[in-house]
């Protein structure tokens, strides 16, 4: 079994690689048997861990009772496009009860993101104001499908619309060259659209009620699978509005869970929204059905006990695929005795099941860029010297965000700071990302290694938000210059 890693961020194009054919269910069998792997989600009450059946095009693969804003009822697309890899599901991504929500964004045409020349790095702006993502936008997972015929990227981001504070959304975005991007304003309604794609979670017990935040994207597919039977595991953060009280005068910053917060909710010093890991899937990347993990809320892991580093919330769950039975969970919390952000560690064999080992990376040296912790992790393998390179989101004292870089032999605890200085700092005053940049998400280009692409969240002092990219000096992973805008 291969499942193409998020550690390559370069995929084959899926819809243009014919294999064999295996049936869906021997996918999820060989981690763990299907009736655990879906049990059911009611819309109501807590539900029983009873099981449905898909359609007869599908008589092995199950399916979850979910929620109202995701999809159960995929089946086949037979006259898909060679554009699109796995468009196998015409099911709506968006429940009736949203659809009063969704009329009031805009979805009669894909919008592309608009530059000036003084915005150099800028991919990704605010949407139009009638939009879901109008007023702000973050979180970005980009993934590259490379075919003999063509180039395509894809990039699943979070927004959130203007005059909705609580109505976070994932949206999905694509590209021909991963710069000049095609967004949607309102859903995606076929398996050939762009816009957003999963709304936050409906039922009241659930973990993921009050916002939703992508962190990875794992393709699983399998050399004698058929191009139609790769899945897209969505591993994200999902809030509750739940504020964990906390309180630490040392800080000369507010302490938000999730960064960006709208203002009548605002996680001021000593007051965070509760967050923890889960996870959906889908067929097309569009339409997703969430996953039932073993909290009682429905998510992966539950936070720390008592004084424990993660006892305040669990975010950012970035996974890493190291090989048959071995997947790694990275992810941040805030580490109230030592008074900083930190990254852990946890393992899985199936994706669904984790164990954690533990923090591997805490605050940096007195007056660093991330003297006060790392969080957001990205961990990737690199192809050309065989090592992991993480690229994290640091936060200095004063709570300005920088990016940095770490490497590992094994992806496990020996994690080193590549150095002292950020391989990426907020620009100069007067730019789009003059405040905060972080959320890093990295591609390598080409199977060498010969340069890496960094996608990031940028903040201007003004609290405007977009999406940027820099590219590296080669393989020197140590310092990225932000790409310069060109019309195409």
């Amino acid at each position: 079994m291969d499942l193409a890693s998020p550690s390559s961020s370069s995929m084959i194009l899926p819809s243009l690689q014919p294999r064999n054919t295996l049936s869906k269910v021997s996918i999820f069998q060989h981690f763990t048997p299907p009736t655990t792997l879906f049990p059911s989600r009611a819309c109501s009450s807590k539900p029983s861990p009873t099981i449905s059946p898909v359609s007869s095009k599908f008589p092995s693969f199950l399916r979850c009772s979910t929620k109202p804003d995701t999809s159960a009822d995929s089946e086949t697309q037979h006259n898909k496009s060679n554009n699109e890899p796995n468009s196998v599901s015409n099911s709506q991504s968006v429940s009736q009860s949203d659809s009063a929500k969704c009329e009031a964004f805009s979805s009669s045409r894909p919008l592309e993101s608009s530059h000036s020349s003084s915005s150099r790095g800028l991919v990704l702006d605010l949407g139009p104001s009638n939009a879901w993502d109008s007023a702000d936008i973050g979180s970005p997972v980009v993934k590259r499908f490379l075919s003999d015929e063509e180039e395509r990227w894809y990039m699943w981001y979070h927004g959130r619309a203007k005059g909705h504070p609580s109505f976070d959304l994932i949206g999905l975005a694509i590209s021909k060259n991963g710069v000049h991007w095609e967004r949607g304003g309102g859903p995606a309604r076929s398996s050939s659209d762009v816009g957003f794609v999963m709304s936050c979670g409906k039922d009241w017990w659930g973990f993921d009620t009050g916002g939703i935040r992508p962190s990875e994207m794992v393709i699983m597919s399998s050399s004698r699978v058929r191009a139609s039977s790769a899945v897209y595991w969505l591993y994200y953060t999902g809030y509750v509005s739940d504020r964990v009280e906390f309180s630490d005068q040392s800080l000369e910053f507010n302490l938000e869970n999730p960064d960006g917060i709208n203002g009548d909710v605002r996680c001021g010093n000593g007051k965070v929204l509760k967050s923890l890991p889960g996870l959906a899937i889908s067929q097309d990347g569009r339409h997703w059905a969430r996953i039932e993990g073993e909290h009682h809320s429905g998510a992966l892991l539950d936070v720390g006990s008592g004084k424990e580093w993660d006892s305040l919330f669990i975010s950012s769950p970035q996974v890493v695929y190291h090989g048959n039975g071995d997947l790694r969970m990275y992810y941040h919390s805030f580490d109230v005795e030592k008074g900083h952000f930190g990254i852990g560690i946890a393992r899985s064999r199936d994706g669904i099941r984790w164990v954690k080992l533990g923090k591997i990376m805490g605050g940096g040296r007195d007056g660093s860029f991330d003297e006060f912790g790392a969080m957001k992790p990205y961990v990737t393998r690199n192809r050309s010297g065989g090592n992991y390179v993480m690229a994290y989101e640091g936060v200095a004292a004063d709570g300005r965000r920088s990016i940095g870089m770490a490497v590992s032999p094994d992806g496990l605890k020996e994690w080193m700071r590549l150095q002292d200085e950020a391989i990426l700092r907020p620009s100069e005053q007067g730019c789009w990302d003059d405040k905060d940049v972080g959320s890093p998400c990295m591609v390598e280009m080409g199977a060498a290694g010969n340069e890496w692409r960094l996608y990031y969240r940028g903040v201007s002092n003004g609290g405007r938000t977009g999406i940027g990219m820099a590219v590296s000096e080669g393989k020197d992973i140590r310092s990225f210059r932000r790409w310069k805008v060109f019309r195409v």
